[in-house]
């Protein structure tokens, strides 16, 4: 799918990939879940399902947070307090250890609630504020919020494939 141009387009990549992730997702048996055989965000660490749930709800969690303190006029450190965008494997860390008393269920639920909450967020914007200004640095929000749903979504979806096929599920 190519790189959305546009807030339909931003909706329909993300339902898709969603949509797709989700169904892989469901697929799990839920005691697999904890168990680290993913390659992780880091060079050379491992991850379990849940470690990738964890990043993907912090992901779409900062990107509502964002949102919410540009809208407020608030100053927002990008990627996050305390991270630096060359440091996204420490961000991907916090993220694990942000979820870790999570079980599989809840976090899918969690996962499901922050896409639902980002679409209705893209749907309150005009395509204008999503694609026609820059918001942060030299990107749209729409760009922003590809970068961190959308994507992430394809390239999540491919680690489990991956990691299914070589368990045989």
């Amino acid at each position: 799918m190519a790189v959305p141009t546009n807030k339909v387009e931003l909706q329909t990549a993300i339902r898709i990939n969603y949509d797709k992730l989700s169904n892989e997702l469901l697929s799990i048996p839920k005691e697999l879940a904890d168990l680290k055989e993913l390659e992780g965000h880091s060079k050379g660490t491992l991850m379990s399902i849940n470690n990738l749930l964890a990043y993907l709800v912090g992901w779409g969690q900062l990107v509502l947070e964002w949102n919410r303190k540009k809208d407020n006029h608030e100053q927002v450190d990008f990627p996050e307090s305390g991270f630096k965008w060359n440091e996204l494997g420490k961000l991907a860390q916090k993220f694990y250890i942000d979820y870790q008393d999570y079980d599989y269920d809840t976090m899918l639920l969690r996962l499901d609630e922050v896409v639902k909450t980002i679409l209705v967020l893209i749907e309150s914007k005009s395509n204008e504020k999503l694609y026609e200004m820059t918001w942060y640095d030299k990107w749209t929000l729409g760009r922003m919020i590809q970068f961190n749903t959308a994507s992430p979504y394809v390239n999540a979806r491919g680690r489990i494939r991956k990691w299914k096929k070589e368990r045989g599920l």
